[in-house]
């Protein structure tokens, strides 16, 4: 079987003090088109579940993929973010060109100071949850749509990495991990993001 790791659409900033409880953003206008070219994209596959993150902006990035597909969404909280109770939203991107502080803490594996936790306990969340799915779904291809985290600490676990943050996937982006009913992992690649570019017929969107 073949798991999507699909990266979120861009959400909208939240700063700290604008919402009561843990911020959970939805998607831009621009993340909204993201989503959209995600689903158009994707359309010719042989996609036979799409699963999502709790948190609001995945669901809306799933919303176009399971309108094209005829599916239902089904929710897994093991496919969650690290800081999904963090009381703001600040994407990484822009905490990376500020250098911020929590920046600099994420790509250290210090989490629990860029309000989230663990990695390594992360870790231990993420990776079962994956393998939940591919034991359920086999011989099918399972779009799992979630966050940046997620991609991050699940590949490095396929990978043998040791670092938990190494790499950057970007909005929308798509990595396919291959799993045999033996049990064996492997990358199939990582952060497509071909139809932010352009559409399979050629034309550009």
């Amino acid at each position: 079987m073949e798991l999507l790791l699909i990266r979120h659409a861009e959400p909208v900033r939240i700063a700290a003090g604008e919402v009561d409880g843990p911020a959970d953003p939805g998607l831009t206008e621009r993340g909204a088109k993201q989503a959209s070219r995600l689903a158009d994209w994707l359309r010719t596959e042989r996609v036979g579940e799409i699963v999502a993150s709790p948190l609001l902006r995945a669901r809306e990035t799933a919303a176009p993929l399971a309108e094209a597909f005829g599916l239902d969404i089904v929710i897994d909280e093991g496919v969650s973010e690290y800081d999904a109770d963090s009381r703001e939203y600040i994407p990484i991107e822009e905490l990376r060109a500020l250098k911020d502080d929590r920046w600099q803490a994420t790509i250290e594996g210090r989490w629990e100071d860029a309000g989230g936790v663990d990695p390594a306990e992360f870790q231990k969340i993420v990776v079962p949850a994956m393998d939940s799915i591919v034991d359920r779904s086999p011989g099918s291809t399972v779009a799992v749509v979630c966050h940046g985290g997620v991609i991050n600490v699940y590949l490095a676990h396929v990978l043998g990495i040791d670092r938990h943050l190494w790499f950057h996937p970007e909005y929308t982006s798509v990595s396919r991990v291959r799993a045999a009913r033996s049990g064996p992992r492997s990358v199939g690649s990582v952060n497509e993001v071909a139809h932010l570019m352009g559409r399979r017929d050629g034309t550009v969107p």
